[in-house]
């Protein structure tokens, strides 16, 4: 693979990146919109889920089926 190669796929990972922030930001503030959450809902949640270990994550995920 060369670097023309290695360029290209960074730069569909960034366009990927882009849209999916797009639709889940969207997502987001339509529930906030229709009162279905608050911003301190998302914030708390947010903070939850990044204190957590891997493993943790894994437990949780585990945990929901």
């Amino acid at each position: 693979m060369d670097r023309l190669d290695i360029i290209g796929q960074i730069a569909d990972l960034k366009d990927v990146d882009y849209k999916n922030t797009l639709g889940i930001v969207s997502i987001i503030e339509l529930l906030i919109e229709k009162g279905i959450l608050t911003k301190s809902d998302i914030t708390k949640k947010a903070k939850f889920l990044d204190s957590l270990t891997v493993d943790e994550l894994k437990i949780l995920k585990t945990s929901e089926k």
